[in-house]
Order: C-alpha cells, then sequence, then structure tokens
C-alpha cells in the first residue's frame, strides 16, 4: 500500500478580526469552538457561566475574558458580534434566538437544536434578522482527515458517492484530569447529559455531527431518516438516558447509516474510535479520525482505494479551514465556512430521527 504524508501548512495570519463573547460553558467542547474563531483572528473579551467550577477554570485558560453576571450583559453589548456557546443542549436555541435578535451572530456546540418549535423559531428568527446560526459540527469541521476527505469527494476521487457509513463510538467515564464533568457531576457526567430532553437524546445529539457528515460528502440537499431506533442496555439507573443508537438515511443525492454509542472501553487510550467510510461509484474512502487502533496513537489517517491504487493519506499536517472561514462569514454576510440550509438541515433530521426512534430493549439487559 501506497503511503503518503501531507505536508505541513502553516495556519496564515487572520484576515479579520471580530471581537466575541462566551455565552455558557456547560459542555468542554467551548475550548475547541474559542480556539477555531481565534485562529480566524477573533478576539475573546467575555463570558458568563452556570457552573462555578467551570468557569473558575475557565477563567484559568482566559484569564483576560471579563466575567459577565447575567446573559444579559453579554447579549446587549454592542462591541460584540459573535457569541459561542455550549450551554445545556436544549437552552442553546433559545439562547442564539436572542442573541439574533440583538443584532449579534451565535455559534452553538452540537446538537444546537433540540425539538421542531426550537428549529421552527431559529429559522424564522434568522429570516427576519439575517444573522447567523452556526453549530459546530467538530467530527467534520474539526477533523483534519475529514477535511481532506470532502476535498478529495469534490474532486470527483472516487467518481459519485453512494452512501456513508458513520461508526461513532464515544466514552462515558473518561480517564481522571480530563475535562468531562463537573464537581457537581454523576458519574463523571453533569446531570442535565443523562436527561432526554436536556441532552436531546443520542440520535439528536452525538448523531447531529453524523447527518451534517451525510449531507455534506453525498450533496443531498433533501433526506429522510427511513428508520432509527434507540436503546439503554447499561445504565438502568439513568433510566431517559440512551447508550446505543442507529439510523438508516435516504437522500436526493445518496444513502447514509449511523451508528452511535456510549461503550468505549478504556483500552483504546482515547474517547472514541471514530471511523467514516464514504462509498463513490469509483472507489472508497476510510476515515480512521481519532486513532489508527492498535497500530499508532495519531488519527486523522485516509485510506483512499480507486481504478488505480490503495493509499493511505497522513492529514496531521494539514490546517483547518472553518475558524477562519466563519470569521470571514461574519465579517462579509457569506456562508462559506458552512452552508446556513444544510445545516439546519442536520438538525432537522437528528430531531426527527430521534422523535420517531423505535425503543429497542435486548434480553440480557436485566441480567448485566
Amino acid at each position: 500500500m501506497k503511503e503518503e504524508v501531507l505536508p505541513v501548512q502553516q495556519d496564515a495570519p487572520p484576515q479579520h478580526s471580530i471581537k466575541f463573547a462566551v455565552c455558557g460553558i456547560s459542555h468542554p467542547h467551548i475550548y475547541g469552538m474559542i480556539e477555531a474563531v481565534k485562529r480566524g483572528g477573533g478576539i475573546l473579551t467575555r463570558v458568563w457561566a452556570l457552573e462555578p467550577d467551570l468557569l473558575a477554570a475557565f477563567q484559568k485558560r482566559y484569564p483576560d475574558a471579563v466575567v459577565a453576571s447575567t446573559q444579559d450583559e453579554i447579549i446587549h453589548d454592542s462591541s460584540i458580534q459573535l457569541v459561542l456557546s455550549s450551554q445545556i443542549a436544549n437552552e442553546r436555541a433559545p439562547l442564539g434566538v436572542r442573541c439574533m435578535k440583538a443584532g449579534k451572530d451565535f455559534l452553538s456546540d452540537k446538537p444546537g437544536i433540540t425539538t421542531l418549535e426550537q428549529l421552527r423559531e431559529v429559522r424564522e428568527t434568522i429570516a427576519s434578522t439575517k444573522r447567523i446560526y452556526a453549530i459546530m459540527y467538530s467530527e467534520r469541521l474539526e477533523v483534519k482527515a475529514a477535511v481532506k476527505a470532502g476535498e478529495l469527494v469534490q474532486a470527483g476521487a472516487i467518481g459519485n458517492v453512494i452512501q456513508t457509513i458513520n461508526i461513532a463510538p464515544h466514552q462515558i467515564r473518561q480517564r481522571p484530569n480530563s475535562d468531562a464533568g463537573s464537581a457537581g457531576s454523576i458519574d463523571g457526567r453533569p446531570a442535565w447529559f443523562w436527561k432526554d430532553v436536556q441532552f436531546g437524546g443520542i440520535l439528536c445529539d452525538i448523531g447531529s455531527h453524523q447527518l451534517d457528515q451525510f449531507l455534506y460528502y453525498t450533496g443531498s440537499t433533501k433526506a429522510e431518516v427511513v428508520a432509527s431506533q434507540v436503546a439503554n442496555v447499561r445504565h438502568p439507573t439513568h433510566p431517559q438516558f440512551q447508550d446505543f443508537g442507529d439510523m438508516m438515511l435516504r437522500g436526493n443525492n445518496g444513502f447514509g447509516y449511523v451508528r452511535l454509542d456510549w461503550f468505549t472501553p478504556y483500552g483504546l487510550g482515547t474517547w472514541g474510535d471514530g471511523r467514516l467510510f464514504i462509498l463513490g461509484t469509483e472507489g472508497y474512502i476510510e476515515a480512521r479520525k481519532y486513532t489508527n487502533v492498535a497500530v499508532s496513537k495519531p488519527g486523522n489517517l485516509l485510506f483512499v482505494v480507486d481504478q488505480k491504487e490503495a493509499r493511505m493519506i497522513d492529514c496531521n499536517n494539514l490546517t483547518l479551514p472553518f475558524g477562519p472561514q466563519f470569521v470571514s462569514d461574519i465579517v462579509n454576510r457569506t456562508h462559506t465556512a458552512q452552508d446556513q440550509t444544510q445545516c439546519l438541515l442536520a438538525a432537522e433530521l437528528s430531531i426527527k430521527a430521534q422523535m420517531n426512534a423505535t425503543h429497542a430493549h435486548l434480553d440480557w439487559e436485566s441480567k448485566a
């Protein structure tokens, strides 16, 4: 097999400068979101947080961010152009609507929207304010192998895309000293993590990542959830939680399958062995995002097979384009970093998959 290591890329100097604030840090994804915007020229000025312990850790990392005592201090600060939030999942969309109505753009952690009523209000507010409501689907936007896979697909490297398959295992109880959870955590996670109304359900929550990828790689502008199911097979003390889910998708330009779970064992050495498979008419691509299991710790590897050869591409030296593109979108009122319609369609599909999912059970659950 041919091996290719892509050359080192350097981050270009930011072309723009904006002031942004953080309003809600309930999930540690906020740190990756901040760093992406900073790469694009964003200047973090203010922060509001619900959890004192998480705020204390945040202040150590970003001591120059002025702490706001209320959300309104940020929402009505005319110097702030963009608000980022990883607040409790079902509270993100209402916050984003308030920000847009106050003349600000909004970047939410995923899931950015957890109900169809929230989705309706977000779409109506976008239409009336012309503001941007972005969702950080980081498993595509902030993974170098996923970015490179998109470039190859768009260049026609594997012909027309027929199907995407996403295998997305996650880890609940991460190693000590990880960013998961807070001082008020239950089993290593905050209380809201275990409540489906608050976290959105497994298909809406982590599944929204995968629906974004399905739409993006297939180029589908219309899609439906053919079937979906969820289960709680190993966490009976948290009856509102789901630790397994999958769904079958059909779009106007391709098919998709997604499997999600919370069963990554400690032995893997990272939080999940995420895989993406893209089947095309002239070849296929596999992305090993976070690890090359039992071979090497670094992920960001692509395995590409076409009509000529099979090759592995190491993508670790690439830069990530989302942050600079997104800041440019804020300044120029464009949608280069993320297509607004596609962003919200992924959210819509994830909500519908969750709403219509069959709740499945296994015979051995009660014996586990």
